[in-house]
């Protein structure tokens, strides 16, 4: 009987209504402080009956020391802790003192309680409530933000999730890196990030799907990237002015920015690309418009086993990756020059597929020749998703030699 064993728990210890229906949270319905009144109710009934004195609610619980009383003061609290931060869904953690998780454990142990809930949970959920009625906020499994509370010194911890855009970027111009470097003074992600910071008020990441070199422009639809702003303080963005503060660079566009949540940003940057690149390939010795086409010939179709490039050896693991041309085109410009157009595997090296390196990439448009080749000039044209036509046609962007 539940009264029973309420009566042999209050025997010895004096516990408040959330602490006694707490016990039995696993019967019935209601909260723990309802069921600990309809308990006490009830065992003081039949106590009544056998003319023993009733068990009254202590002034001060032994187990918990009435901290759910303190639950409206550390409502205000939160809101306080929160104040300018924008956000519409939110879950409540709490840090109980080690000798007080210790002691209901114990209290369970000694009486043989099985229907017993913790202490942290019932807080926590009915601070959430509390805090839930005073700013019309709701919980959620993956909250805008984490309320940690030490209910008995009453510190507020605010953990502020973060937010994911996704989008695409062209950069327009050469001689900016993706990523910040020595001796350059901004970089692609220094100008996407710095719109974002500015309208978000937190700290933002940048995660490209792949990178391309200093002197390499990204053109066509873009390269899929991810952007983690840290502790925003607002989070509904106008995504359409963050474009527009970030196209009014002239060096960088953003195309399809769009909010995603953290697995589907994990995807981005995980999932494989074909790459399609715009190659402006040198040959000083001299080159035909047959010898041109030949080496588009050659090359649709090759597999590439490639060397870690001398030039980012120390930066990438010495090894030989494998690696497909799907796609070639050549056009002829001049004796000197001619316009190679490529499909390939994402992670293929084009600067080395074209000069060789040093007999480091195999085959080579070099081999192909007979003949040193070099790239003079490179654009990626465009990233094709496994949905994407990988089709030389209907291109743009091709420039004149020099």
């Amino acid at each position: 009987m539940i009264t029973e064993k309420a009566a042999k728990v209050l025997e010895s210890h004096k516990l408040c209504d959330h602490c006694l229906g707490r016990l039995f949270a696993g019967l019935g319905k209601g909260t723990n402080e309802e069921r600990g009144k309809a308990v006490r109710f009830v065992l003081n009934m039949e106590r009544s009956a056998e003319g023993l004195p009733p068990v009254e609610a202590p002034e001060t619980c032994e187990l918990c020391g009435n901290v759910f009383e303190r639950i409206p003061e550390l409502a205000g609290r939160m809101e306080e802790a929160a104040a300018g931060v924008e956000f519409e869904t939110f879950l409540v953690g709490s840090r109980f003192p080690e000798e007080v998780r210790e002691n209901e454990k114990a209290l369970w142990e000694e009486f043989d309680i099985g229907t017993a809930e913790s202490i942290n949970r019932e807080f926590n959920r009915e601070l959430g409530k509390a805090f839930g009625r005073a700013t019309g906020k709701d919980t959620a499994k993956n909250p805008d933000v984490v309320f940690i509370v030490e209910p008995y010194s009453g510190r507020i911890e605010l953990q502020i999730n973060p937010i994911y855009v996704y989008g695409r970027y062209r950069k327009l111009v050469r001689g900016i890196p993706q990523t910040p470097l020595p001796d350059f003074d901004e970089s692609v992600a220094s100008i996407i990030c710095r719109a974002f910071s500015r309208a978000s008020g937190g700290k933002c990441v940048f995660k490209g799907a792949g990178r391309e070199d200093v002197d390499v422009r990204m053109l066509g639809n873009g390269r899929p990237f991810i952007v983690e702003v840290k502790r925003p303080k607002k989070r509904k963005l106008d995504l359409d002015a963050v474009k527009g503060e970030i196209n009014a660079s002239g060096k960088v566009e953003v195309l399809n920015l769009r909010f995603v949540s953290p697995k589907e940003a994990e995807e981005v940057l995980t999932r494989n690309h074909r790459k399609e690149y715009l190659a402006l390939v040198l040959v000083e010795e001299g080159v035909t418009p047959e010898e041109a086409e030949d080496v588009a010939r050659k090359l649709k179709g090759l597999e590439i086993h490639q060397r870690t490039p001398w030039r980012v050896r120390k930066a990438r693991a010495d090894k030989v990756r494998v690696r497909r041309v799907h796609e070639a085109e050549a056009r002829w410009l001049d004796g000197k020059y001619f316009e190679l157009r490529l499909v390939t595997d994402g992670g293929l090296y084009i600067k080395e597929l074209i000069s060789g390196d040093k007999g480091r990439t195999k085959p080579s448009v070099s081999d192909l020749l007979g003949k040193p080749a070099w790239c003079e000039r490179l654009d990626v044209m465009n990233i094709l998703d496994d949905n994407s036509e990988n089709s030389l046609k209907n291109t743009t962007g091709t420039e004149k030699a020099p």
